[in-house]
């Protein structure tokens, strides 16, 4: 039972590929063995579903930071553009909160610079030059990362779908063989009789 749980076969980020049953038997071999197996599978269900969920938690984080980035990118290229241009200043609409918006006016200067949120309550002060650099390569690895894990997301709704006919399979098996096993019993008992 532990060779099928072993296989090699994975997706690019080393998730392993669920293996399928095909007869319960071959698998099975004793009916004590049965609530080892079933356990098994369970278990590896709920890891499925387990890294799913993460996956589509890190979708819906990055969904809601992919536009955040496009915008600050966005408004960097255009203090760049600006900068130097026949006005000092570049007057603006930025967003304070959701619903609070405020009148700015930028200095676009040659000596230009913005700051950027990293996190953690963290910002740093980066020539403008320099910030549209970081925010692209910021952008471009938050798209990969997003590809990524919807790729993820879809290989594991797979090997879910997997697991689930396993089991499916495996308690139908056990239902059948007791069943079966008490048809004889009762046969048994009939002869006696």
């Amino acid at each position: 039972m532990d060779t099928l749980f072993n296989s090699s076969e994975t997706n690019p980020r080393g998730i392993p590929k669920a293996p399928f049953v095909e007869n319960v038997e071959d698998f099975v071999k004793e009916p004590s063995d049965f609530e080892l197996c079933f356990n098994k599978f369970q278990e590896r269900l709920s890891k499925y579903k387990y890294m799913q969920e993460s996956k589509l938690s890190t979708i819906s984080q990055l969904k809601s930071k992919i536009p955040d980035i496009e915008n600050a990118l966005k408004m960097c290229k255009l203090m760049k553009l600006k900068q130097g241009g026949e006005t000092e200043s570049l007057k603006v609409n930025y967003q304070l909160d959701e619903t609070l918006y405020t009148k700015a006016a930028i200095d676009v200067s040659e000596d230009l610079k913005v700051g950027l949120w990293m996190g953690a309550d963290v910002m740093l002060e980066y020539p403008i030059d320099e910030a549209v650099e970081l925010l692209s390569e910021k952008l471009e690895a938050a798209k990969d990362s997003l590809k990524i894990a919807n790729e993820d997301v879809e290989f594991l709704r797979e090997n879910v779908t997997t697991m689930e006919v396993n089991c499916a399979r495996l308690y139908n098996w056990d239902v059948e063989r007791r069943q079966a096993l008490k048809v004889a019993q009762k046969g048994t008992e009939d002869l006696k009789i």
